[in-house]
């Protein structure tokens, strides 16, 4: 299974989709700051689970339909940082969707996430992140769950992974750095959670009209 995750940095990149979806034959598409009222309701041979309704930094999930059923999509709010408060960019920091294999029958829950800004503390994203996996967890995430998104942690992540290896999840970083737009701040942005699925690699892509280069999530169903 291929997931693409991408922050299309308020937009600006979605006119790269379809052509990344096409190039990489993807399974999935998790995408974080896009204008929800502007997404196609398919992007190449995927299509369009759910979108975010009050967020002005939307977040979206397409599938393959002809490899899965999308049995159900919620929404969730998560814990709030003062950025979050003044501005109000995200109501709504992760969206999940329960997918079932049809050929399988296996059971996979997706999240597309989008954790709070730098301006906010690495305790804060931890919480946010836990709050996320519960709530996968709820939505029928038990056996298989991948997390993908823009977790906003480029330093520290050893101290980050020992955190989510600790609530039953692994975390998986991609192979080069996902955001280099500016010098003080470049580093794993974009990366993966899961829970009882093998991750055998995670790609950073070619950049394009976004800060941060989408990633490629290669995973395989556990027994």
């Amino acid at each position: 299974m291929r997931v693409i995750s991408y922050n299309l940095r308020k937009h600006a990149a979605s006119g790269e989709l379809e052509e990344l979806v096409s190039t990489f034959k993807v399974d999935a598409l998790c995408i974080q700051e896009c204008t929800t009222a502007d997404m196609p309701e398919a992007i190449g041979h995927l299509r369009l689970a759910d979108a975010t309704r009050g967020n002005r930094l939307g977040l979206a999930i397409y599938y393959d339909a002809e490899r899965f059923t999308d049995a159900h999509t919620k929404a969730f709010s998560l814990k709030k940082s003062m950025h979050d408060h003044v501005l109000s960019p995200a109501h709504e920091r992760l969206l999940g969707t329960r997918l079932v294999d049809i050929a399988t029958g296996h059971e996979l829950v997706l999240g597309s996430f989008h954790a709070a800004p730098l301006t906010a503390s690495n305790s804060l994203r931890r919480k946010q992140i836990h709050a996320a996996h519960a709530e996968l967890l709820g939505l029928g995430g038990e056996k298989m769950t991948l997390m993908v998104g823009d977790f906003n942690y480029p330093l520290f992540t050893n101290s980050l992974t020992r955190h989510v290896r600790d609530t039953g999840f692994d975390l998986s970083l991609s192979d080069r750095k996902t955001y280099t737009r500016y010098r003080v701040f470049k580093g794993h942005f974009d990366f993966a959670t899961s829970q009882g699925l093998k991750i055998s690699k995670v790609q950073t892509l070619p950049r394009g009209a976004s800060d941060h280069l989408p990633i490629m999530v290669t995973a395989e169903f556990g027994d």
